[in-house]
């Protein structure tokens, strides 16, 4: 390298660290807190303490500094993050007005923060110092989004957000920019250089990407953009993509596929096999490491995809997709969403860091390997806005909950997390219980976002009393203590009373609850607000009445009373309208204030323009002009309310607001109105005082607390800062809120403040905004702080008892029914049952009154009632038809404008379908004809393939009839050569199942039958007493009749004792007395002899028993009949006495009783014949089961014969099974082994094939470098292909030394060998040595190449050989199966051929038997054969259709026989044909040809288009000869041209010369002219010199001839030249030699074995005297090049370079070598300098 070039070097590197010159310090620039002037609030009021949150929505919102420092953005905090020992450092926001976009610096000394606010700048920090080096202004009007530096670090590229969208590249050292225009009018998300050109950007964001390139035109440099088109693609938002090398892009897209452009468009979408997304969700970071693309998803996956594969893509023009799969990838969880990632900067590491959305920093190991630890999370943090924080009222202790489920405590004193527990919905709010609740102070409420509250307990577990197993892990811990359900939609605020004995929550739903606190909290109420509830307030303990404030989001504000837990309420809901409570809707007033502040300050103006009454007339007219313009601001009111943000109480029925909207900017004082009567969403009440805050106009107030003495106020901004207003004690108005401290902390634009508490000791206050940021502020000084001697919050102890109490129940249904809901519920379900019991009710009362109905009709019609007197009333009635007809008016009405409509539509709709069916019975038929030529078409198709042949074609005709056949061929079980499937082989076990199922068939079945008999006989034990009784009815009516109207009564049936077996267990103490009775007349009369009597006494109890039975069935009919006669006596007598009055009724009753006589007899006959007929079933059934349980009897004989058969083969059938599953393992084994040996057989043959390819690219590179005209290509071609025998490398150092003696001891064995070897060794003259060297190094790696080659042969010709003995091995175990799997079938054919000769008994009737001879059935039914009817009809049908096939195939047999016939006749012609042709072609060989004359005339056209064709060819190529002179001519004269160039340099490099050899002339006179003193003093220090260099120069001299020799030796072998490192080697560094030493020729200079590449190493060389011959190239006396040595020399090699250029006597030369190189200066000399340097 020349000194030029040193200089510009070190130019370059001083513009890449910024110089002095720009003095930034960060105490001077970043923001600062904002005080109220001439206030004494101290600046420190409140100081930073910790940052526990992380805004993990915002993109790229992670950077790596260092391996062990991580920087983010956290509101107006840019937070320096330790990954090993989690401690926090802040860099606060310059402007003040947020942070929009940060990035570190490729080399890791710089990051840049870009901000937001008021024309934010972009501040390049320092690392570590951490102080800004650079200030970048004017790249965009609000915030910045995303900023990128370049590959090198030397531009920045920034892109602004709305309203301008400027993409700016600056030059940053410079503080410049260099170029800027507006990047697009969408939100961009990302912006980044290209890795491979500086000139081009790339920007990305809402449905975009753009490419820009940085280009010069006429006017300067410019930026061009290229927006990307989607094409066929559907547009979506592009947060990530990656840049290949060739300069396509892939990126990702909101459906999870990759699409890969090439230049503005989709080139193909890519996606996984069988068209699956390659990510579930966005794709957003992408990272191209080592020719690999690594995609990270947001469903946590990361995968690592093929670059190649993706970059050579080629999509499917049908769907323009390609489906690959990836290379490798892990899943970091489900609910993981990675949105950002860096990777460690430490070299050849595979550690990244990545950025969940979720609210997670992840530490990954991408390598992939074996090896390779999980995914590690470490840091967890919210994920989104901060819905609920409380601290607690004991100890430093803070809960938070948010949208992401979970709920967590921290210690902020300790500033860590103690723990967390999450749920099935996101919480909402969060409260902790006061002391007044829970003593111990781990008590928090907490709401979530389906309308449920949990009760959660907070407790040290290590305090817990366990006896048995492992102490449990943590420091807290949270449990479920109670959850319910109050709401059915999100719980926005939770409040506990002043006293702890009432529990209010609120909702979005409009409703707010009560509970009552204790150790389970019940449900006392609820009420409905008039909005959505924004906060709850309890009135203190400074009121007399505990009252809650109840702030909505609509504008109105509630209080009510605190509500009576022991008070009785409704059952029916849990509402409760009658709670006392006041109401106020807020009414704007602040454009009156606005108003009133400008009419005071025009009479301020006005009372200082009297004072000016001298003042010019212009002003006053100037004035006046003003006054008149001006106009006082008009009243306005919002038709929709403001929105309330936060209030509290100031005194009892007096309450402070602060509003949202047009209403900000002031704190309004309001009242409750004493008249309370008027609608809440109808009242309009104004505040009665206010308090303008300053600044809020577009800043209100979202948040407000105090301290415990309420002398601090916080406030909670809109904007996302705090604010602090110093109180006067006791001051409830208000008045002393004047002076204010404000910081901003959280995100300016989105992160506004919900929430902000004051610790229980009033040391800290903690904030909480929409971000997910949570801070916490000290009140205390920081030295104060340090001396506090509390590090840690206390966490509270366990209740007791807690170790053995069961977790509560918790409620995981989103879609759970609330409270109210569930007690609806409840009365619904009992109304529906009370509904039900009704309906059942009337339905009855209508079967009744159908029944009355029914019978009334069967009346005589003189008897019968009318409809009119069958009504109770006919109020009913006319009101149902009043109601009715009503409401079909009502009904007509509702519908007479849809009925008048539908006509006009129907009307309209018939038309227009008249006309289309016309035009649709036109296409119809043009379509039915087409229809049939399709078809025609398609079955000419079909026909045309059925004819095809071919080898894999089959004849539709074929399969037909092959299916015909199966269908026809009958049961297969019976043929002898079919094999049952193993699925159908029967065998014992299954065999005696089949036996049991019959069994409890037949169980079964008799037992149904048994329960029919039964239920029979029940029935007709039923059926007897109801006709004793109807019979009674009978005589009943018969004794009011005449004995000849007297119709008989039916017999009545009787029960006989087997009827009821059941009944002789029965007795009673009669029977009891009655058997004691009879066994002591037995014993008196029979003594002692007989004691077996016990027996003839029950058989006498029973006879005795049914004899009374008889007599009493007996003795009833007589006694009716006695009865009868009787009654007929006293009728007659009767009779003569009646009169015509009574004659009349006596027949009107006469007919009456008759009717009911007929009645009930037919009843009783049919009761009777419907017992029959049940009866007659139930015998036809018995008879029919009787057959079944025969044939199931005669089966069960068959199936037991069948069971002994298989008992009998069990054990054969058992040892050969045995046997085939062992074969059938052992093939299993030996297969899957063949496949294990075939794949590593088939990797083998890969990485053979690579090795050839590999020698095939080292042979074409050896030819390539060879060239076409080199005169040495034969001598390097034989070097290049010589045999060597090569030392093997795994041998000890010991074993090569002794090789290496023996070789140089036989060295000179064959003299003709070394020569040959030599000659192949040594470079020739004329060749060029680097060429030579070259050369043996492609010999080196082909023979390297070949090693493995042969290794790798070796190796698959031993897999070879195992896939060998694996196949033989498998091929005679496949024979064992097979032969195992003959013998098991074999057995079961045997066993099977046993089961089908038993005898199996067939029931026929008589009409299925045909086998009849001379009319009768003979005995011998042997010889006949059992068929299926439906079979032996299909065989009839068969045998038909047989018969007609055959007829066809007879005619076919014909047909083709007659084809025969005719096709051997054509055949017999044509052989006469070919010998006559034979002939002929005999005789034109003897005399001559023949030839057509149309052949002839072809084949002359033929000839002349072949001819055209030729001459257009030549005239082509003419054209391309003429082309390709024009072009040798160019290339002549650029030869001409630089012969004349290098001639011009020779005369100069003459002419050089010539000036040299005059300035050695003048120098050897100067130096005769010194004196000789000086002259005799240098002789002999230069003698002394010489005298040492001679010294070293012999032993330098030894070296080389050892040196010489041992690469003779080495060549020989084809190994690298070794270092020497004997004795006689002395380094000596060549800068180090004395001034006026000449060095000798050649020299060399050996550098270390380079084991890798390294920067070029300078070497400088000693001064050179004499003069060297001119050779090619003329330098300027100053400068050396050595374009030899410039080029790169390949690491753990050695190479000789010459240097042959002129080098300027007396003078130092620097020379760059990279890599280990023997450089030789000058040819004449044979010494060698050896150096280290």
């Amino acid at each position: 390298m020349s000194l030029e070039d040193t200089e510009g070097c070190d130019s370059e590197e001083s513009n890449k660290h910024p110089s002095a010159d720009m003095d930034y310090k960060y105490e001077d620039l970043h923001s600062r807190p904002s005080i109220t002037p001439d206030s004494e609030i101290p600046e420190d009021l409140l100081s930073l303490f910790h940052s526990f949150g992380y805004d993990c929505g915002r993109k790229g919102n992670l950077q790596l500094l260092d391996d062990r420092t991580l920087i983010f953005i956290a509101g107006n905090l840019l937070v320096l993050l330790d990954v090993s020992t989690k401690e926090q450092r802040y860099i606060r926001s310059c402007s003040g007005g947020g942070i929009g976009a940060i990035m570190a610096h490729p080399s890791k000394e710089y990051f840049a923060v870009a901000e937001k606010g008021n024309q934010p700048n972009i501040i390049v920090y320092e690392y570590p110092s951490l102080q800004p080096c650079r200030i970048l202004r004017g790249g965009t009007e609000r915030a910045y989004t995303c900023v990128d530096f370049s590959r090198d670090g030397s531009l920045l590229a920034s892109v602004g957000s709305a309203p301008d969208y400027m993409l700016t590249v600056w030059d940053w050292m410079q503080e410049k920019i260099t170029l800027n225009c507006k990047a697009t009018s969408q939100e961009v998300y990302r912006v980044s250089f290209s890795p491979y050109n500086p000139e081009l950007l790339t920007t990305s964001g809402y449905e975009h990407i753009k490419f820009w390139r940085m280009v010069n035109t006429f006017t300067g440099l410019k930026l061009q953009g290229l927006m990307g088109h989607f094409g066929k693609t559907q547009a979506t938002d592009i947060e990530g993509f990656v840049e290949l090398p060739d300069g396509k892009m892939v990126s990702g897209s909101d459906w999870g596929n990759l699409l890969l452009w090439d230049g503005n468009a989709i080139e193909v979408e890519i996606c996984c096999k069988g068209g699956q997304n390659c990510h579930a969700g966005m794709v957003q970071p992408f990272s191209l490491e080592n020719g690999e693309l690594m995609t990270f998803g947001s469903d946590g996956a990361v995968r690592v995809w093929n670059v190649e594969s993706i970059d050579t893509a080629d999509n499917d023009h049908n769907s323009n997709r390609l489906e690959i799969e990836p290379i490798n990838e892990t899943l970091l969880g489900h609910n993981v969403c990675l949105s950002s990632v860096v990777k460690s900067s430490l070299p050849y590491s595979c550690l990244w860091f990545a950025q969940d959305s979720s609210g997670a920093i992840w530490k990954l190991d991408l390598s992939f390997s074996n090896t390779a630890p999980d995914p590690e999370c470490l840091f967890s943090f919210h994920a989104g806005s901060i819905q609920g924080l409380d601290v607690s009222c004991k100890s430093h202790l803070m809960a938070t909950t948010t949208l992401d489920c979970s709920v967590k405590v921290f210690d902020f004193l300790a500033r860590r997390e103690l723990s967390s527990i999450r749920f099935s919905q996101g919480g909402t709010a969060v409260i902790w219980a006061p002391l007044s609740v829970n003593q111990s102070g781990g008590l928090l409420v907490t709401g979530y976002e389906d309308g449920l509250v949990r009760l959660l307990e907070l407790y040290d577990p290590q305090r817990l009393h366990v006896d048995t197993g492992p102490s449990p892990e943590g420091e807290a811990k949270l449990r479920l203590k109670q959850a319910f359900k109050p709401h059915n939609a999100p719980v926005t605020a939770v409040a506990y009373d002043r006293n702890g004995e009432i529990l209010a929550t609120g909702s979005s739903d409009s409703t707010v609850f009560f509970f009552t606190v204790g150790e389970k909290y019940n449900p006392i109420g609820f009420i409905y607000v008039p909005g959505p509830v924004q906060a709850l307030e309890w009135s203190p303990h400074s009121h007399h009445e505990s009252r809650l404030l109840i702030l909505c989001q609509s504008g109105h504000v509630v209080e009510v009373g605190s509500p009576d837990s022991e008070a009785s309420r409704p059952t029916k809901t849990f509402l409760m309208p009658d709670l006392p409570s006041r109401s106020f809707r807020f009414r704007s007033i602040k454009s009156r204030i606005k108003r009133e502040e400008e009419i005071a300050r025009r009479q301020a103006m006005k009372e200082k323009k009297r004072e000016r009454e001298e003042r010019p007339k212009e002003s006053k007219q100037l004035d006046a002009e003003q006054e008149k313009e001006d106009e006082l601001p008009a009243n306005y009111i919002p038709d929709t309310p403001s929105p309330i943000y936060c209030g509290f109480y100031s005194q009892p029925g007096q309450f402070w607001l602060s509003m949202g909207g047009f209403d900000s900017g002031f704190l309004y004082h309001c009242k409750f109105s004493e008249n309370q009567d008027q609608d809440p969403e109808q009242r309009q009440d104004e505040p009665f005082d206010f308090r303008p805050v300053h600044n809020t106009e577009d800043d209100p107030i979202r948040s407000v607390s105090f301290s415990s003495n309420r002398q601090l106020m916080f406030c909670g901004m809109q904007s996302g800062s705090i604010r602090v207003y110093p109180l006067q004690p006791g001051d409830q108005h208000l008045t002393s809120m004047q002076a204010f401290w404000a910081l901003s902390v959280h995100d300016n634009q989105y992160g506004h403040v919900r929430h902000i508490r004051c610790g229980y000791d009033d040391h800290f206050v903690l904030t909480a905004g929409e971000d997910g940021n949570i801070f916490s502020f000290s009140l205390l000084k920081p030295e104060e702080l340090q001396k506090s001697p509390q590090r840690r919050a206390k966490v509270p102890l366990p209740r007791v008892g807690l170790e053995n109490e069961e977790s509560a129940q918790d409620i995981e249904n989103p879609a759970a029914c609330s409270l109210e809901t569930n007690k609806q519920n409840r009365l619904r379900q009992e109304a529906e049952q009370r509904k039900a019991a009704k309906r059942k009710k009337l339905a009855e009362l209508r079967k009744k009154y159908e029944e009355v109905l029914r019978v009334n009709q069967g009346l005589p019609e003189q008897f019968r009632l009318k409809p009119q007197e069958l009504e109770l009333t006919p109020f009913f009635r006319e009101q149902a038809e009043r109601m009715r007809a009503q409401q079909e008016r009502q009904i007509r009405k509702q519908l007479a404008w849809e009925e008048e409509r539908s006509k006009i539509a129907l009307s309209k709709m018939q038309d227009l379908i008249g006309q289309q069916v016309k035009r649709l019975s036109r296409a119809a038929e043009k379509a039915e004809k087409a229809r049939a030529e399709m078809e025609k078409r398609q079955q000419e198709w079909d026909q045309l393939y059925a004819e095809l042949s071919n080898m894999n074609h089959e004849d539709p005709q074929d399969v037909q009839a092959i299916l015909e056949v199966k269908e026809n061929l009958g049961d297969l079980k019976l043929k002898s050569e079919f094999a049952v499937p193993k699925h159908l082989r029967m065998n014992a076990e299954r065999k005696e199942a089949e036996l049991i199922d019959l069994e409890q068939n037949i169980h079964r079945k008799k037992t149904e039958m048994n329960g029919w008999i039964v239920a029979l006989r029940d029935s007709k034990v039923r059926l007897v007493s109801q006709l004793r009784a109807q019979a009674q009815e009978v005589q009943k009516v018969q004794q009011h009749l005449a004995a000849h109207l007297h119709r008989p009564l039916p017999a009545l049936p009787t029960i006989l004792p087997e009827e009821t077996p059941e009944k002789k267990l029965q007795y009673n103490k009669v029977i009891l007395e009655r058997y004691r009775i009879l066994k002591e007349q037995r014993s008196r009369t029979l003594g002692q002899e007989e004691r077996d009597g016990a027996t003839s006494v029950l058989e006498q109890l029973e006879k005795e028993m049914e004899g009374e039975g008889e007599r009493g069935e007996e003795v009833a009919p007589s006694l009716s009949a006695s009865s009868t006669t009787i009654e007929e006596d006293t009728a007659v007598e009767e009779e003569a006495e009646l009169t015509e009055l009574e004659e009349q009724l006596r027949k009107e009753d006469e007919i009456r009783l008759l009717y009911k006589q007929d009645s009930l007899l037919e009843q009783m006959d049919d009761w009777v014949l419907q017992f029959d007929a049940e009866l007659m079933l139930l015998r036809h059934n018995k008879v029919r089961l009787d057959c079944e349980l025969a044939q199931a009897e005669l089966h069960q004989l068959t199936l037991w014969q069948e069971l002994q058969i298989h008992k009998e083969f069990q054990t054969r059938e058992d040892s050969l099974q045995e046997e085939l599953n062992r074969c059938m393992e052992g093939e299993n084994s030996i297969t899957s082994k063949l496949g294990e040996c075939n794949e590593q057989l088939e990797l083998k043959q890969r990485d053979i094939a690579q090795l050839q390819e590999r020698k095939t690219t080292l042979i074409a590179a050896f030819q390539a470098s060879l060239g076409k005209t080199n005169k040495f290509k034969e001598f390097l071609t034989q070097v290049f292909k010589k045999k060597i025998k090569r030392i093997n490398k795994e041998e000890t150092e010991n074993e090569e030394e002794e090789e290496d003696c023996d070789e140089y001891s036989n060295e000179y064995i064959d003299e003709d060998d070394e020569d040959e070897d030599a000659l192949d060794s040594v470079c020739p003259e004329g060749c060029q040595q680097e060429l030579f060297e070259h050369t043996l190094q492609l010999r080196e790696h082909r023979l390297d190449l070949e090693e493995l080659l042969a290794k790798e042969k070796k190796s698959a010709k031993a897999l070879k050989f195992q896939c060998d003995s694996l196949t033989q091995k498998q091929g005679s175990v496949k024979s064992k199966r097979k032969a195992a799997e003959d013998n098991v079938e074999l057995v079961y054919r045997e066993k099977q051929q046993k089961i089908n000769d038993l005898d199996v008994v067939v029931t026929l009737r008589l009409s299925q038997i045909e086998y009849v001879t001379n009319g009768s059935l003979p005995s011998d039914l042997s010889s006949a054969l059992l068929v299926d009817r439906a079979e032996l009809k299909r065989l009839q049908e068969r045998v038909k259709q047989l018969q007609v096939e055959v007829c066809k195939e007879k005619d076919l047999y014909y047909e083709a026989h007659r084809e025969y016939n005719k096709l051997v006749k054509e055949h017999k012609d044509l052989d006469a044909k070919h010998q006559e042709l034979e002939h002929g072609k005999q005789v034109m060989r003897k005399s001559g040809m023949q030839m057509e004359l149309e052949a002839l005339q072809q084949t002359e056209r033929r000839v002349e288009e072949l001819k055209q064709k030729r001459r257009r060819q030549e005239i082509a190529h003419a054209k391309d000869t003429k082309q390709w002179k024009a072009k040798e001519e160019e290339a002549r004269d650029a030869l001409m041209l630089k012969i004349r160039r290098n001639t011009e340099l020779l005369r100069m490099q003459k002419s050089l010369l010539e000036e040299k050899q005059k300035l050695d002339h003048e120098i050897d006179a100067k130096l005769k002219k010194t004196s000789a003193r000086t002259r005799d003093c240098r002789r002999q220090e230069n003698q002394k010199q010489i005298r040492r260099l001679q010294e070293l120069v012999k032993k330098q001299a030894q070296q080389a001839e050892d040196l010489r020799r041992q690469i003779y030796l080495l060549t020989r072998k084809g190994a690298h030249v070794p270092i020497p490192s004997g004795e006689g080697w002395i380094p000596i560094a060549l800068d180090q030699m004395l001034p006026g030493f000449v060095p000798p020729s050649p020299a060399h200079v050996q550098l270390p074995l380079l084991q890798e590449r390294r920067p070029p190493a300078k070497v400088q060389l000693p001064p050179v005297r004499g003069r060297m011959p001119p050779h090619q190239v003329r330098l300027p006396p100053a400068q050396v090049r050595l374009p030899s040595i410039q080029d790169q020399i390949p690491p753990g090699q050695v190479q000789m370079l010459s240097v042959q250029d002129q080098m300027v006597p007396g003078q130092s030369q620097t020379l760059s070598v990279q890599g280990t190189a023997v450089v030789v200066l000058d040819q004449s000399s044979k010494e060698q300098v050896k150096t280290g340097s």
